[in-house]
């Protein structure tokens, strides 16, 4: 902790000193260096609130201390021991707080995101939960005042999606939703089961961080884009002018559509912001190899095998394999009530951290 209440010092001096930058004319007027000031300054307030806080409650010790030491009066002393242990408990958790906050942040974690779910083993079952994965998130995404928006399907005529890509933003959505990469795996009675026999199918869960403002831009020589008539699930037309557009990055064989906006232009501009992120997170790869790989690891092959998190509609129960959580509540869960979840990921990876960094500084 001594190391940590080091770096703190320096971290309040720091924050002092983006405040005074805050102040000053040269830098209000200058709209982006006054955002990423006070984007930064906002990032440190929280933990430079936390610290200050401790600094206080030990000086408030220290003068209890000497009142117990030098005070004749015992109800005065008795109300400075009263004191001492609730401030010391307040300590103990001010520190575990600052050590939350003092661990390495995921850069991604302030960015809007585009989430790709794929209906994997198990036929038409499998894109009808690749449809009801689609609805949780969306409903959990509302619970958080986020938006949604589809930027790329491929309906079934069962009513479900053989992939549907969707864009979230909002405050901080990585950050809660990046632990959702991986296989996610449904034990139930299909609507087509005559028998009543459970059966088990899995849909794919990648999640890619949007980025907004990259050093590149792209050449349209190498885009190839493709007008059509926007339509609803099962295919029937929900517009009679080709306002949907489809981008293709040549280079790299990436592809965007988007029909969600309600004009061409809207769409081709949606679409050109997202071709954008994907090519560019394809480039932070060395090569192709690695950015298969990379896919690889975050969605995983779908197989049943592969799985992070089992859905048991029967037992109305919701387990994730990773951190070893069961919750009897899928109902309340596949309607968007999902922060108990995310929220236990959230703390076995903070759990995680900090013990690497005991390890460490032990």
């Amino acid at each position: 902790m001594d190391k940590i209440m080091a770096q703190l010092e320096g971290l309040v001096a720091h924050y002092d000193e983006l405040q005074e930058m805050m102040a000053d004319p040269e830098v209000i007027n200058d709209t982006k260096r006054y955002m990423e000031i006070s984007k930064e300054a906002s990032d440190l307030h929280d933990v430079v609130e936390k610290y200050q806080k401790y600094k206080a409650d030990k000086k408030e010790i220290k003068d209890n201390n000497e009142i117990i030491s030098s005070e004749s009066d015992s109800d005065l002393v008795d109300m400075a021991k009263e004191e001492n242990s609730s401030l010391e408990q307040e300590i103990v958790d001010l520190e575990d707080e600052i050590k939350i906050l003092m661990l390495p942040k995921d850069p991604n974690d302030d960015k809007d995101i585009i989430m790709e779910i794929r209906g994997a083993a198990g036929g038409d079952e499998a894109s009808l939960f690749a449809g009801d994965l689609l609805r949780m998130y969306e409903k959990y995404a509302e619970r958080q005042n986020w938006q949604v928006s589809i930027v790329d399907s491929e309906p079934t005529e069962v009513g479900g999606y053989k992939r549907v890509a969707i864009m979230i933003t909002g405050d901080k959505v990585y950050s809660k939703l990046k632990y959702e990469n991986g296989a996610h795996r449904v034990q139930r009675i299909p609507v087509t089961e005559s028998q009543g026999r459970v059966h088990t199918s899995t849909a794919t869960v990648a999640v890619m961080p949007e980025y907004e403002q990259v050093d590149f831009e792209l050449d349209p020589k190498d885009i190839r884009v493709d007008v059509y008539r926007a339509s609803g699930a099962g295919g029937q037309h929900i517009n009679k002018t080709s306002s949907a557009v489809r981008m293709t990055h040549l280079p790299t064989g990436i592809v965007v559509a988007m029909q969600d906006q309600r004009s061409q232009q809207q769409n081709r501009e949606k679409a050109m912001q997202i071709l954008t992120s994907r090519v560019y997170d394809y480039y932070e790869s060395e090569n192709r190899d690695q950015y298969d790989e990379k896919r690889k690891n975050a969605v995983g092959t779908g197989d049943r095998s592969e799985r992070i998190r089992t859905y048991n509609y029967p037992q109305n129960r919701v387990t994730d394999h990773r951190i070893g959580l069961t919750l009897n509540k899928l109902d309340r869960i596949m309607n968007g009530e999902l922060d108990e979840v995310i929220d236990a990921l959230i703390l076995y990876n903070q759990t995680k951290q900090l013990e690497e960094l005991a390890d460490q500084n032990g």
